[in-house]
């Protein structure tokens, strides 16, 4: 029974972890769909994530602060697009502009809005989002083995991470059973042939760059109002690179995303919770353990995982044939 108890808890923490990494890969697979590449997304998340929290910290509404933080998210998306589509620029480098302005404005606007080192204040009440508890969830808590499920593994998150998990189901409709999505995915492979179809490609791909925009913000608030009770530096550690990774081993599939999510968020539950693990007398550091979701993504990047083959236009500029 302990052991089902401590497998609940890690599988609670897995959910949980792996919300910010799930809203992260579909963003950037609606992106990268379009056949714009986009490792800024560490970038969007930690611009949303400062401004949520600080919009929360001075208003005191949850809800403004989630808001700002898509705000802000869709500013650098919009950067991203002019530079990438407008102005047909390198959109590897476009992203690395963005993760490194960033990383430098968030603490740079920090510290003067707050002189906390580059930190907001903590968040309370209404400036956080509150789990939500599904009905007689107390009341089966103490039922074997389904109360536990209920009560704990499903009940008691954010609504943002229903959110999260809602939108995979909602992210294979959009790219599978509608025009819209058909002609996305079609912009990614063959913008020639959609453009001749008499569809934009610069509209579809300014389109997808805003849902990840979207997505990334409301990942980056989570991140700073949910997840943890306010802003601070570089707080993203690596998420949307982690997200990138696990958007390449999904292979550019929302449900097969959702699995790499958790897998990923899986691991940094464990070495959350088990550290200095003794294995007959070799004690593995908790360092290791930290390490684990960044080593998995190393091995996923070095191509241990099957050929991923991302979409044929993807990267490259469309220049309109006259």
């Amino acid at each position: 029974m302990e052991f089902f108890v401590t497998l609940i808890q890690v599988l609670d923490s897995t959910i949980r972890l792996s919300t910010p990494l799930l809203l992260a890969c579909l963003a950037g697979l609606f992106s990268e769909r379009a056949g714009i590449f986009d490792i800024g997304l560490e970038g969007k998340m930690l611009m949303a994530a400062f401004f949520s929290a600080a919009i929360a910290a001075v208003t005191g509404s949850v809800w403004l602060g989630l808001l700002a933080g898509i705000a802000s998210s869709l500013l650098l998306s919009g950067l991203h697009g002019l530079a990438s589509i407008t102005f047909r620029g390198n959109q590897l480098i476009s992203g690395v502009a963005i993760n490194f302005l960033a990383s430098g404005l968030t603490v740079l606007v920090a510290q003067s809005w707050f002189q906390q080192g580059g930190r907001t204040p903590s968040l309370f009440g209404g400036g956080r989002f509150e789990p939500i508890n599904f009905p007689f969830a107390e009341s089966l808590s103490g039922v074997p083995i389904f109360g536990p499920i209920y009560s704990e593994l499903l009940s008691g998150h954010s609504i943002l991470v229903y959110v999260a998990f809602l939108m995979v189901p909602a992210t294979w409709w959009i790219l599978y059973r509608t025009r819209f999505g058909l002609r996305l995915r079609a912009v990614g492979e063959n913008p020639a042939a959609v453009d001749t179809a008499g569809v934009s490609v610069v509209g579809l791909r300014f389109a997808a760059v805003a849902i990840c925009g979207v997505l990334c913000g409301i990942a980056g608030a989570y991140l700073a109002t949910a997840l943890q009770a306010g802003f601070v530096k570089e707080m993203t550690a690596g998420r949307g690179f982690i997200a990138l990774a696990a958007l390449i081993f999904a292979k550019w599939r929302p449900w097969h995303a959702m699995w790499a999510c958790l897998l990923f968020g899986l691991l940094q539950a464990v070495a959350l919770r088990f550290q200095n693990i003794d294995l007959g007398g070799v004690v593995i550091p908790v360092q290791v353990m930290d390490a684990l979701p960044y080593i998995l993504t190393v091995v996923i990047l070095a191509g241990f995982v099957g050929k991923a083959i991302p979409p044929r236009a993807g990267g490259e500029p469309y220049v309109k044939e006259r």
